[in-house]
């Protein structure tokens, strides 16, 4: 009995060694798991015993992880590779001699016609263009690629490609080098960071080529310079001529968001390519949230690109309406936000009870019937919880066959929720805000008909629903329609600051158009993008930030043609210090969000002018030097600003660095609540030091400050500035001596310098906390 007890005690002391053995290699097995990392290095600290870089990158790698291997190797971005490890290779590459940095890959997201009318492209002079300058400007988009044979890519009456191009047309699937011409000049695929995490591209899904497969490069790249083309529309709706906003400008394409969105590594390396090739505007509309500097890659590479000359347009994110949402907010990048334009695409829902709504649509099928139909609310006609949100199997056949549903916004795409309505049986649907989306309209090309209506239209249609044995409504569209107003509004989605990262730089920069805007769209997607959608279209109407910073891309190309010497920093100032806050009545732009005057949180120095951008009188310009010592302010070692900047900068023991001192075209000042009492007698004194440059006539200009608040006193020495030369500079100081006000408090004013006919306007943004 004994020994079969010992031989029982025996088999369960193994069984649970085995348990623990398994575990462990369990354990040890997850953290062998390799990821991507971006490892960034100091090219000086290469040993002499390498003859190359690209030798050395290889050292180092193998000796940390033997076999790994490298997927992009960069040199003008910054000098570095990407590679996959695990955690403990990477912690071991990590403390190598002349690694600066060993980042976790980041995956980013895209941030998803009447546009120049509404800007006022056509006033400007285009004789006043040297023509020359304006078609030598290439705006790089970094996107989902690009469909060449979009008419807005018509080469027509260009001339030859600027000799100093260095890209290329790269072939690939469906994707030959004919398919670039005298505008788009240019195209590459990055992909080799989205295969490391998911493995072979699906080429039956997806095309290995600079092809676009989703549309949403092709929409950003035709906004930003696309060719005018004459008739265009989608489905008859914005019809009429559609033009990029700098439609000499040439484009160069760059893949790098995929089915599973954007990566890291992808996006430095075509960052990197870019700035070989000889672009002069980058424009990318995708967001990863908001990282410190030296671990933001896109904020690390747009300071390469900024010391290159090249302007870096980035959309501010969707974030909104809620507060400090914004990404991209270096202050090296120009920040872009949306707004609406003075279009819509009206519909009106009627009800049994006589009552009558107003929506928007952009659904081009069979109309509703005149006679009404019966109406159900979607968490009535359910069999989840979330049933009002009309998710897949949400809705019950029988209750919804032949019926309008009301359907609440959220939760999956707005089109999305049709398709679900009509297989289930639904003749159409009113898709209704809810209280996050407030009374924004997004149009949208529905495959029923369907009409999204704002917050208080849907409370209204559901008591009408609750109250009515028998509720009935119809939907009936009406087009477009131009001169809507107040326009433009700042929507609701559009990111707001204040600024996550350094609150002492407002952001957003500023708002450009980015609701139902109609660009180029690829001819593989339908125009919802839904699977089932077999519709092909040659231009539609989207909607995001995304659009917004082409926009501005587009813009700022336009200027640099005309003003070819101007440095990033300049051509943001012109187009930040001529953005407008206010109607012609003079009330300030609202936010559609919550339907109240909206503020630089929100709108940044205001609505883009052009027009005005051309000729803004002054600049607050700024370099590398001043970007440098921003970073100093921030406390940055010399190594985490190497990292930032790969360059070699040492701040002076000697120098007082302040943040609020960098050159920029706005004022974002954080004050401090007294302790103890928030509507205490203490005040608060700080100083902010600008430069202007002029980049006008002989002209002086004097200054005015207007506050929404008087707990805060604005001082500027000196009141007066007088240029009398081309590029002369003048600095002034601003003193703000600011009382105590309970934390959370918010006020804003504005700075303007004017010599009568230029007005060079800076927001100021007051935060207590």
């Amino acid at each position: 009995m004994k020994i079969l007890n010992f031989r029982v005690q025996l088999i369960l002391v193994l069984l649970v060694l085995y348990q623990i053995n398994t575990y462990v290699s369990a354990e040890k097995r997850n953290h062998q798991e390799r990821r991507t990392y971006i490892i960034h290095v100091d090219e000086s600290t290469m040993p002499a015993s390498f003859s190359d870089h690209q030798t050395w990158y290889y050292s180092s790698l193998k000796a940390a992880a033997d076999s790994a291997e490298i997927l992009y190797s960069y040199k003008n971005i910054i000098h570095g590779f990407s590679t996959r490890l695990a955690d403990e290779e990477a912690e071991s590459l990590e403390r190598q001699p002349g690694v600066l940095s060993v980042l976790p890959e980041v995956r980013y997201e895209l941030h998803t016609t009447r546009t120049p009318e509404f800007l006022g492209l056509e006033k400007i002079d285009v004789h006043l263009l040297d023509s020359t300058s304006t078609t030598d400007v290439i705006v790089g988009v970094l996107d989902t690629g690009v469909w060449p044979e979009s008419k807005s890519f018509d080469d027509t009456g260009l001339g030859s490609v600027p000799s100093r191009w260095k890209g290329e047309c790269e072939v690939g699937t469906n994707f030959s080098s004919s398919n670039c011409n005298k505008k788009l000049i240019g195209a590459r695929f990055f992909y080799r960071g989205y295969e490391a995490t998911f493995g072979p591209i699906d080429e039956s899904v997806e095309t290995k080529s600079p092809r676009d497969d989703d549309g949403h490069g092709t929409h950003t790249a035709t906004t930003a310079a696309g060719s005018a083309v004459s008739d265009a529309s989608l489905f008859g709706y914005a019809a009429g001529t559609a033009r990029g906003m700098s439609t000499q400008a040439r484009v160069a394409a760059y893949k790098i968001c995929w089915l599973g969105g954007c990566f890291g590594t992808d996006i430095l390396a075509a960052m990197d390519k870019a700035i070989e090739d000889g672009v002069d505007i980058l424009s990318m509309s995708i967001g990863g949230g908001s990282s410190d500097y030296p671990r933001d890659i896109t904020a690390v590479g747009a300071f390469t690109a900024m010391t290159k000359g090249i302007l870096v347009s980035c959309s501010a994110g969707n974030g909104g309406p809620g507060s400090g949402t914004l990404s991209n907010v270096a202050p090296w990048i120009t920040t872009v936000g949306a707004g609406t334009l003075d279009r819509d695409f009206p519909v009106y829902v009627s009800l049994g009870n006589g009552k009558n709504f107003s929506g928007t649509s952009l659904y081009s099928g069979k109309q509703l019937p005149d006679a009404m139909i019966p109406l159900v609310y979607a968490a009535n006609v359910s069999n989840t919880t979330s049933g009002n949100l009309c998710v897949a199997g949400s809705l019950i056949p029988s209750k919804v066959a032949g019926k309008i549903v009301l359907c609440d916004r959220g939760g999956i795409s707005r089109v999305q929720k049709g398709l679900i309505v009509k297989d289930a049986g639904g003749v159409g649907m009113i898709l209704a805000n809810t209280d996050v989306f407030g009374e924004e309209l997004v149009a949208d090309a529905h495959l029923l008909p369907a009409s999204a209506v704002g917050q208080k239209a849907g409370e209204a249609i559901k008591a009408y629903i609750i109250s009515d044995p028998n509720p009935t409504a119809t939907i009936a569209f009406a087009g477009t329609q131009l001169g809507v107003q107040p326009s433009p509004v700042v929507a609701a989605f559009s990111s707001r600051g204040p600024n996550p990262i350094t609150p002492q730089i407002l952001k957003p920069d500023l708002i450009a158009p980015g609701v139902n805007i109609l660009a180029g769209w690829t001819g593989k997607a339908g125009p919802t993008g839904l699977q089932d959608d077999t519709r092909r279209v040659s231009f539609n109407i989207v909607s995001g930030t995304s659009m917004s910073c082409p926009h501005v891309s587009g813009l700022a190309a336009l200027i640099k043609g005309s003003h070819p010497e101007w440095s990033p920093a300049a051509i943001k100032s012109a187009l930040m210090t001529t953005a407008y806050t206010t109607y012609k009545n003079g009330a300030t732009i609202q936010d559609v969000a919550t339907g109240l005057p909206s503020s630089p949180f929100d709108f940044g120095a205001g609505h883009v002018n052009p027009v005005s951008a051309l000729d803004p009188g002054l600049v607050y310009d700024a370099g590398i030097d001043d970007y440098l010592e921003f970073l100093c302010a921030l406390n940055y070692s010399s190594d985490i600003i190497k990292r930032v900047s790969s360059t070699n900068f040492t701040c002076s023991s000697d120098k007082t660095y302040s943040v609020q001192d960098l050159n920029y075209p706005s004022f974002a000042v954080p004050l401090q609540t007294a302790l103890g009492s928030g509507e205490s007698g203490a005040t608060t004194t700080v100083k902010y030091r600008r430069t202007l440059t002029n980049v006008g006539t002989p002209s002086t200009y004097t200054v005015s400050v207007s506050s929404q608040t008087t707990a805060v006193k604005a001082t500027v020495e000196p009141e007066s500035l007088d240029f009398s030369i081309i590029n002369e500079k003048k600095s002034y100081t601003v003193t703000f001596t600011a009382s105590s006000m309970p934390s959370g408090t918010v006020s804003f004013a504005h700075l303007i310098w004017s010599d009568g006919k230029h007005t060079v306007s800076s927001p100021i943004a007051f935060s207590w906390t």
